[in-house]
């Protein structure tokens, strides 16, 4: 396991440890009921299928079969659970609370609402806000079993500041530079909003699981002929998705449909991975020059390809 994957483990162990006491879970019994946390979540299953049978409850709760039989038997015993035979399936029995094993369930429901209500209300609104939209992204990463895939949409409000902060903000991290590359990508950014043409101009966000995971910028040049792409990149989580290679294809078919007869692009040899998706995509290197910019010794290269 390398350091990387330890202090992942260590962060998912210590949000564990935080979360399962901040809610009680370590409790004997959930929030002052007299059911275990299985045993909650298996009453709240009850509640809300249509007669279910206890295996389909075990599979949908990741539960031991043995565990399961000896909840429900409790459940039984208790006068919470009925069961009755599948009509359909002579060896399985269906399941159903009784009037009540429902009125225990609206006794938990009400307890664990206002539990819940007031660990929101202890928290202050940005902190509330923020951990109501992890809980959501949480829910959403165990609820689609189906690895993200990237996609492609066109510009919506805000879009071009979060590439303005992504960018300045990626690139300070991982090569150093300074405020000056935030100040230039806000310039171009800028200028190709002011003066769009939707005839010889585009751009693309990328998306994976609703959030940005990369850009890129399609401008006219000096030269009718001639296009631009500008701003490639790829967050650092979406990298090896093939987001890269999308963007590119996208921004050099948009440049072939217009009537572009070459795109240009300028980088620096410092960005290798995007070097190599520029090299995948046919661009060849026309010329490169040292400079000095964003607090860096650098080495410009010019890319183009012919269309």
């Amino acid at each position: 396991m390398t350091i990387r994957d330890e202090q992942d483990v260590a962060v998912l162990r210590g949000f564990n440890r935080i979360y399962t006491s901040r809610l009680g879970l370590l409790d004997a019994h959930l929030d002052d009921s007299p059911f275990t946390l299985s045993e909650a979540r298996i009453l709240y299953e009850l509640a809300n299928r249509p007669d279910p049978t206890a295996a389909e409850i075990a599979r949908a709760l990741r539960l031991d079969p043995a565990q399961m039989s000896r909840t429900i038997k409790r459940f039984a015993n208790r006068g919470l659970v009925a069961t009755r035979d599948d009509p359909s399936h002579g060896r399985h029995q269906l399941l159903s609370l009784t009037e009540q094993g429902r009125a225990a369930f609206a006794a938990l429901e009400n307890n664990t609402r206002h539990a819940i209500g007031a660990l929101l209300d202890g928290l202050p609104p940005l902190r509330r806000a923020a951990m109501l939209s992890a809980a959501r992204s949480i829910t959403r990463i165990f609820e689609d079993e189906a690895p993200p895939r990237p996609i492609l949409r066109g510009l919506e409000p805000g879009d071009l500041g979060m590439v303005i902060a992504r960018q300045a903000i990626l690139y300070a991290e991982e090569y150093g530079w300074n405020s000056d590359y935030e100040a230039l990508v806000a310039r171009i950014l800028a200028d190709f909003h002011q003066s769009f043409d939707p005839s010889c101009d585009a751009a693309w966000i990328a998306e994976m699981d609703g959030r940005m995971a990369g850009s890129i910028f399609l401008v006219h040049g000096d030269e009718p002929d001639v296009g631009k792409l500008r701003l490639l990149y790829v967050e650092r989580e979406a990298r090896g998705a093939g987001v890269g290679k999308m963007l590119v294809a996208a921004c050099v078919d948009r440049a072939r449909e217009v009537g572009y007869k070459r795109l240009d692009l300028w980088t620096n040899s410092v960005l290798a991975a995007a070097r190599r998706i520029y090299e995948r995509a046919g661009f060849v290197l026309t010329d490169e020059a040292s400079h000095h910019s964003f607090g860096k010794d650098l080495i410009g290269q010019t890319w183009s390809l012919a269309l």
